[in-house]
């Protein structure tokens, strides 16, 4: 039956939770747990920051820049920079040694600028904490930050693959690399 709409309705007995009936009356905090998965990570803070077990997650998440999502969001609902910021934020909940290596694949992709200066300041907090992190990126915001460059090239894909370019954000902008233009204007502050 392709050709008719779609319809959706809610269920009478979860209403539309997926929770028993009787999870509307385990109340926490004034909110019933079927009200508690449909709020916010920061509202969930604001609920919860006075019990360690929960604050710090909340809080690792929430510097990350995934307050807004909600506790019961579907993995499959996540883009890809906000599924990487959410191992980010379960791996600064870790208790790690010193020396621990970070690789990150394109940890801004679909990120506003705001996001990506906020996951810059937790990437300086894991090196300040004497850590490694390596990252592969193209954002220039987010290359402006690092201590050391390696650019690849000269093209994508079977064109590239070869180091064309290294050393400090300022020495790359100073080249003529596909990648110093964009560099010099995340340096001087341009979007």
């Amino acid at each position: 039956m392709e050709f008719l709409p779609d319809v959706n309705e809610e269920c009478e007995t979860c209403r539309g939770t997926g929770y028993a009936p009787e999870a509307w009356d385990v109340k926490l905090r004034e909110y019933s747990l079927p009200e508690l998965s449909g709020l916010t990570l920061a509202q969930l803070h604001d609920l919860f920051g006075d019990e360690p077990a929960l604050a710090e997650p909340l809080k690792a998440a929430m510097n990350v820049g995934l307050g807004y999502l909600v506790l019961d969001q579907p993995g499959h609902t996540m883009s890809g920079g906000e599924a990487q910021r959410l191992k980010i934020a379960a791996e600064l909940c870790k208790k790690t040694r010193r020396g621990t290596l970070y690789i990150l694949d394109e940890p801004t992709v679909g990120q506003h600028m705001d996001d990506v200066d906020r996951l810059t300041g937790v990437l300086h907090r894991l090196v300040d904490e004497g850590n490694t992190v390596a990252v592969v990126e193209h954002s220039p915001q987010l290359l402006a930050q690092c201590d050391h460059l390696i650019e690849l090239g000269p093209e994508g894909g079977p064109g590239g693959g070869t180091v064309i370019a290294e050393g400090t954000p300022e020495e790359l902008a100073s080249m003529d690399t596909p990648t110093s233009a964009y560099l010099r204007k995340a340096l001087e502050g341009e979007p």
